[in-house]
């Protein structure tokens, strides 16, 4: 009893201490609640669950398995293009990971706090070169770069859940979190600054720093019959486009030329 009696105790304790940290903010001036350290066992945490949730839906491709090798070669070739770009802020403090969900039917992709990243079959496959892979995948690490993504769920789980979660508590909630992280909608703030970085990323890259619009331009072109599931979570595809336009036109960085051999093979074999 005088256990259990202890623990509201703690999640004040830990309540207070976070709501210090509240009061600093970020080079934009946005409130940060959680610590670098609360970000990684999150996520830590979120990707254990998310990769069980696939793994039981025999969706996870494995990278202990020696079938999946090449692909994750092929993948991690382009990620660490990205991650080695100079620009992360926490590039040495995050893990960063990236899995494939064979699913070829999603196109979609999305990030934990602290750096784990999963890309869906089907946005590989819905994509037309190597530098939109770079550009998606650049816009999804800033998510977590940035930070958006426990700030997100912060803003939509509330901070006594992620507390919980961060003691260990509550696994039901902690599937729900995983499973919706998906679908997880940013604002329109968040969706702007990870573009943004997209862009400056893969400038430091032999990429056309502009690859996320072309993503966004061919899934445009596709018609609103069928949109792409990325598109339900990252809306207003046009306004998006022009600004990524602008901002690679500012850096000069766009219309690079860069060679697609792997990319087709990483298409051909997952």
């Amino acid at each position: 009893m005088r256990l259990f009696s202890l623990k509201p105790l703690l999640l004040l304790s830990l309540a207070a201490t976070l709501g210090g940290t509240a009061a600093c903010t970020d080079e934009n001036g946005n409130p940060v609640l959680f610590s670098i350290e609360d970000d990684k066992t999150l996520g830590e945490q979120v990707a254990a669950q998310t990769d069980s949730t696939y793994r039981a839906q025999g969706k996870l491709l494995e990278r202990t398995n020696p079938a999946n090798r090449r692909a994750y070669e092929l993948l991690d070739g382009v990620v660490n293009k990205v991650l080695n770009s100079g620009q992360l802020q926490y590039r040495n403090e995050f893990p960063w990971d990236v899995k494939i969900i064979k699913d070829d039917a999603t196109q979609n992709a999305f990030a934990t706090p602290g750096g784990h990243i999963y890309v869906f079959s089907g946005l590989i496959k819905f994509l037309e070169d190597e530098s939109q892979l770079a550009g998606v995948l650049g816009h999804e690490i800033a998510h977590a770069d940035r930070r958006h993504t426990s700030r997100q769920l912060q803003n939509e789980y509330g901070v006594t859940t992620l507390l919980g979660l961060l003691l260990g508590e509550n696994p039901n909630q902690l599937v729900q979190i995983a499973s919706g992280l998906g679908q997880l909608k940013f604002g329109r703030d968040f969706e702007r600054e990870a573009d943004e970085y997209s862009v400056i990323y893969l400038n430091a890259t032999t990429y056309s720093c502009d690859g996320a619009a072309g993503f966004f331009i061919k899934s445009e072109a596709q018609g609103q019959g069928n949109p792409p599931e990325f598109l339900s979570t990252h809306p207003n595809p046009g306004s998006r486009v022009q600004a990524i336009q602008t901002k690679a036109a500012e850096l000069k960085c766009q219309g690079r030329s860069t060679s697609n051999n792997n990319f087709n093979e990483l298409q051909r074999i997952i």
